[in-house]
């Protein structure tokens, strides 16, 4: 029988590590609690990465975890009748052959009686395979008391348990993760938020670290330090960020400890002496002056040198690494991108500057590259002979809503199409890299934007949204209709743009990307439109396929298709083959965008960051029609609040072969 929810738990807090008792080294390392058989009856997910990929655990040998549990030479374990469960023999371990992954983990028997190994998963309080396991208040173990774990003092002599805290082990993970990248799990850090008193600190950065934090894959020496113009104090930051963590009452003592690692500097962005003061605290913090410094730029842009160089002057770390975390927007054009490129290169190393896209964070864009990869299926069919188009969509139901002034000075091309869309793209249309390593990715989405040309006047559709006068509440209202917009801008609050990668995989394929504010629905997806099946049978009752992978909300992957219509009648009927994450990984929590990231700084993993050179083959396709624009006053076409954008809009998709059938909508699985 399956368990009910209130029998399955997870540890988040120790994890059971064993030390070779004269050298202290570590040995194995066990989540004490889930037979390795069990998890996926009950639903529980193990973290298949660590025992799946390879003969060993967060670096440990497994026959190392084999002797903690059994003991070195296959002891006997108890069976409740008082019968002799006979261990496996291990004498030949070192000697024999490898063994299957599977045994090494279960056991040769099967793992009747056996531990299985694996992070993140426990099961509370039930019996299974006559294993009794019960629950402390900060780690799960087996229950002394039952027949089966009576094991021989042998074992205890041979090995020391020691409790080994979720984040040290999450270490040895992000090790085995970011192999080629130095992570010092020991080594002090410490976070500057620079900007700490605005929005995006509130919003996004603070609630990132606590959920870093409170998920133990922070280093176990991190401190966060915020500087900002405003007079606060680290109970300031404390109240206005908090609402947006997510916490729950439970929370309560480790909210206290976060926030203890908390402190907070007020100073000038322009004065040497503000960030001198800033440095000085950093080094006041326990081996703050040696420790790994992240400097998270949440600022405008505006005063990006200022910041940059006071930092480099007087904030850097003489023994630890340093690191720089700049938010977009990266310039308004080439000129301007190509100026703050050259200024922050002047002061670090490539690989100290994070350019952060947040896009490129989010599950389903860093599915692009698995899905693309990893999967024979889709690789004949990923080029001009069999796909017809490639759509990126993303679309928000709500307008300004009184934060017009800012988003008046960008408008929706810069905003999201010149990097989260065109990151989306490159990330399509890229040759297979030499390996994952950060570079050769990189090198591949460059070549990508290299082979696009700059986009042109009769490629695009521009849009601005008016007032619905039959909408409800914001959506009678128009873009100028927002007191923080200028009188009369013709900023565009939504664009349709076609480009076209010229090399031989996509030559005559057009990359049509539409964004904009104010539309009828949330989504954010990447839709590629197959060719029409040649030699049609079924008199054009056949509609195109397409793959879909849905980035927002709901995520998913699936592929549009025909199937037979059921019933007595021989049609075809549009339907899917779908695979909705919030179905197929209900226990699996999908991380925040910015968690990835953040920890990725932390790993010194670039591969989801935006070098210098792609941000300036960007600019060079979206610089001259920006200036064409504002320079010709182009007027945007007008959409109504709540609708799909203007029409000129699906006359230009359908212009460069984009078929839109309108009969067939994709259902989400979640709201049947």
């Amino acid at each position: 029988m399956r368990p009910s929810t209130g029998e399955v738990a997870r540890s988040r807090e120790h994890i059971v590590a064993t030390l070779e008792p004269e050298s202290g080294r570590l040995l194995a390392v066990c989540c004490h609690g889930c037979p390795w058989r069990f998890a996926p009856f009950c639903g529980v997910s193990v973290l298949p990465r660590l025992p799946a990929l390879r003969p060993r655990v967060c670096g440990v040998g497994r026959w190392f975890t084999s002797d903690l549990l059994f003991g070195p030479e296959g002891m006997r374990l108890q069976s409740p009748a008082g019968g002799a469960a006979q261990a496996p023999d291990w004498t030949k371990r070192r000697g024999g052959a490898i063994r299957d992954p599977d045994v090494a983990c279960t056991g040769q028997d099967g793992g009747q009686n056996r531990l299985g190994i694996g992070l993140d998963s426990c099961v509370i309080p039930l019996r299974h395979r006559g294993l009794s396991l019960v629950q402390t208040t900060d780690f799960f173990y087996p229950s002394a008391e039952d027949p089966y774990m009576q094991v021989s003092s042998k074992m205890a002599a041979a090995h020391e348990q020691v409790h080994l805290s979720r984040s040290e082990v999450c270490g040895m993970m992000r090790k085995e993760l970011f192999s080629e990248q130095e992570f010092h799990q020991s080594q002090t850090h410490i976070f500057i938020v620079v900007g700490a008193s605005g929005d995006l600190a509130k919003k996004k950065i603070y609630p990132t670290l606590w959920w870093l934090y409170n998920d133990g894959l922070l280093p176990e020496d991190t401190y966060i330090v915020g500087f900002a113009r405003s007079k606060l104090t680290v109970q300031d930051i404390r109240k206005q960020s908090e609402s947006y963590f997510k916490a729950s009452a439970e929370d309560a003592d480790k909210l206290d400890s976060f926030f203890k690692r908390n402190s907070y500097i007020s100073g000038q962005y322009s004065g040497a002496a503000s960030f001198q003061n800033l440095n000085q605290h950093i080094n006041s913090l326990p081996n703050g002056a040696k420790a790994n410094r992240l400097f998270y730029l949440a600022l405008p842009p505006s005063v990006y040198h200022d910041v940059t160089r006071n930092i480099r002057e007087t904030c850097m770390s003489s023994v630890g690494w340093n690191r720089v975390i700049v938010e977009k927007p990266f310039g308004k054009d080439l000129e301007s991108s190509n100026r703050l490129s050259e200024h922050i290169s002047s002061l670090y190393k490539e690989n100290q500057i994070y350019r952060i896209d947040h896009y490129l964070g989010k599950e389903m864009v860093q599915n692009l590259m698995i899905l693309r990869f990893g999967n024979r299926i889709f690789s004949p069919l990923w080029s001009r002979d069999h796909i017809s188009a490639v759509i990126l969509t993303f679309k928000e139901p709500f307008g300004t809503q009184g934060r017009g002034g800012y988003f008046d000075e960008f408008g929706i091309i810069r905003d999201v199409m010149q990097n989260h869309l065109l990151q989306m793209m490159c990330l399509i249309a890229m040759e297979k890299p030499v390996s994952t390593n950060s570079d050769d990715v990189r090198d591949e989405k460059v070549k990508v934007l290299k082979s696009v040309a700059p986009l042109t006047l009769d490629n695009i559709v521009v849009g601005q949204y008016i007032g619905d006068p039959e909408g409800q509440g914001d959506a009678q209202q128009g873009y100028l209709d927002d007191r923080t917009v200028p009188k009369g801008s013709l900023t565009p609050t939504f664009a349709t743009a076609v480009l076209y990668v010229q090399n031989e995989r996509w030559d005559g394929v057009p990359f049509i990307m539409r964004c904009g504010k104010a539309l009828n629905e949330r989504k954010a997806e990447a839709r590629l439109q197959f060719r029409d099946v040649p030699g049609d049978i079924f008199q054009s009752q056949c509609k195109r396929n397409e793959l879909v992978i849905r980035v927002q909300p709901n995520e998913a992957v699936y592929t549009k298709m025909m199937t037979k219509k059921p019933g007595m009648f021989f049609n075809p009927e549009e339907s899917e083959l779908d695979l909705t994450y919030g179905n197929r990984y209900q226990d699996v929590k999908l991380p925040d965008a910015y968690e990835r990231l953040i920890l990725d700084v932390f790993c010194g993993n670039q591969m989801h960051f935006v070098r210098s050179d792609e941000l300036r083959e960007a600019w060079r396709i979206f610089t001259p029609i920006l200036h064409q624009l504002e320079r010709e006053k182009i007027k945007p076409h007008p959409y109504k609040y709540g609708s799909r954008g203007p029409p000129e809009s699906d006359e230009l998709m359908q212009k460069v072969g984009f078929h839109y059938a309108g009969t067939y909508k994709w259902v989400n699985p979640n709201k049947i």
